[in-house]
């Protein structure tokens, strides 16, 4: 029944993620750049400076500062997808498959600088009066009612796609790879049993944490992501330096293999096994870093700030951070290895075979805080999304009641094959994407208008909280 399931959930989710998705997230982030001349590219050193405080408006509308709203959309996309996801690819697609996360990731960065700034440019209020970003209310305040049904559409799929089964099952899974299989506890009922524990201890973890709405979720976030993304880099740093000496040919063959192929272990819609480590790239870099899923843009929309290009250009640090770097490492030190030859093996316990032969004795541990700071703080936030796209749907009054139904999917998660997790988690974010990609597309001309002013402004120094 299982391998049914997971057949029937892998044939919906290479139909969403056929050509004219591949088309709409990566030929949109192409129009972005175009569209804005490449110039958030050049405020880089002004997104930082954002992030330390000094043109924070204690007196500005919103829920959080600029860094705990990118800490928190950070704890929703450096998480599994880095780790696990990136394991993914390899075996699936190759090395090659990483090239096209980054392409991915570069035009990934101004879709998000369009997307989060439109969600702070058409906040919206919720039944409850609170105000509130995201696609479903951007749609709602930019785009006008005839388009209504395109923000429901978002929040229903965003009910599904904001779960944290993929989390639940990668942290479940080393747990069991890297402590009941050493213990030679290999039986299946003994791993369902375990699975389950895990699960139902997540769970209450979970609970503690996303019964305190965005403010708890921000604090938690802007205090573990820093420390958990220190302790990932340093530990695959010394690995890529006692094997400095490959990681050239790596860097090679993710690039040539890239319009070649030959690892490719999927078949593609497009026919041929280019056109599928394109599709398999940029689907695992949406899930790493979410650019046009409409995620990012449900948290940056709480961040207390009227200029909404600011939290445009905060936002564009994201998939620098967590596809060119913690991806980017994560591939390199499972190339290096050469863990990546091992068939048989995937997700989160391929990165544990290049931590553990990376690092020995000291690898897998290390590798078991980092994934349990990764899932736990992803797990924290997304349950933020799922009670707006509810609350959407069915009232602000009604968002608490996502949490109950989000913590059981922890359980669900923990259980269930890596396969139909990621299956059931991909399909819905590429229905998330069709409707905030369009209505960006749509409403692009305004952002680029925002822009023009406020790079004007900074120009001129117009800011009086500026250095």
């Amino acid at each position: 029944m299982f391998e049914r399931f997971e057949e029937l959930t892998g044939t919906i989710a290479n139909l969403a993620w056929g050509p004219p998705l591949v088309a709409l997230l990566v030929g949109g982030g192409i129009f972005f750049v175009i569209m804005s001349r490449f110039k958030p590219y050049l405020y880089f050193g002004h997104a930082v400076g954002v992030l330390t405080g000094k043109y924070d408006d204690p007196k500005a509308e919103g829920d959080i500062n600029h860094f705990q709203a990118l800490s928190a959309a950070l704890a929703a996309t450096v998480g599994m997808g880095n780790i696990g996801g990136v394991a993914v690819a390899i075996t699936m697609g190759g090395p090659g498959a990483i090239f096209w996360m980054w392409v991915s990731a570069v035009v990934g960065m101004a879709t998000k600088f369009f997307t989060c700034t439109l969600s702070i440019m058409y906040r919206g209020r919720d039944s409850e009066g609170k105000l509130q970003g995201g696609p479903m209310y951007v749609i709602r305040e930019g785009l006008g009612k005839k388009w209504m049904p395109l923000a429901y559409f978002f929040s229903f799929c965003g009910l599904l796609g904001c779960l944290p089964m993929f989390q639940a099952n990668q942290l479940t899974q080393i747990i069991r790879d890297s402590v009941l299989v050493p213990m030679a506890v290999v039986s299946p009922e003994a791993h369902f049993t375990s699975d389950l524990i895990t699960g139902l201890i997540l769970m209450g973890i979970v609970a503690l944490v996303i019964f305190g709405g965005i403010k708890r979720i921000g604090t938690v976030a802007a205090t573990l992501v820093p420390f958990m993304v220190v302790l990932y880099v340093i530990g695959v740093v010394y690995i890529l330096i006692i094997n400095i000496e490959v990681v050239p040919y790596y860097l090679g063959l993710i690039v040539s293999d890239a319009f070649r192929g030959e690892y490719v272990n999927s078949e593609s819609l497009l026919g041929g096994a280019v056109g599928a480590v394109i599709i398999i790239g940029v689907r695992r870099a949406a899930f790493s870093n979410e650019a046009g899923i409409g995620t990012e843009s449900m948290a940056h929309g709480a961040a207390k700030t009227n200029e909404p290009v600011r939290e445009g250009l905060v936002a564009m640090l994201e998939p620098a951070i967590d596809t060119l770097l913690v991806c980017t490492m994560t591939a390199l030190a499972i190339l290096v290895t050469g863990v990546w030859l091992n068939t048989d093996t995937d997700g989160v316990t391929l990165t544990a075979m290049a931590f553990s032969v990376g690092l020995p004795t000291i690898g897998v541990p290390i590798l078991i805080v980092c994934v349990s700071i990764f899932a736990l703080t992803t797990m924290f936030t997304y349950s933020y999304y799922g009670s707006k796209c509810l609350g959407f749907l069915a009232g602000a009054d009604k968002k608490p009641y996502f949490n109950y139904f989000y913590a059981l999917s922890i359980v669900v998660g923990s259980v269930l094959s890596i396969g139909a997790v990621i299956n059931i988690l991909d399909s819905a974010f590429a229905m998330m994407a069709i409707p905030t990609m369009l209505s960006t597309i749509l409403l692009a001309p305004k952002v680029v208008a925002a822009a023009k002013d406020y790079f004007a402004r900074y120009d001129r120094g117009d800011f009086s909280n500026e250095d």
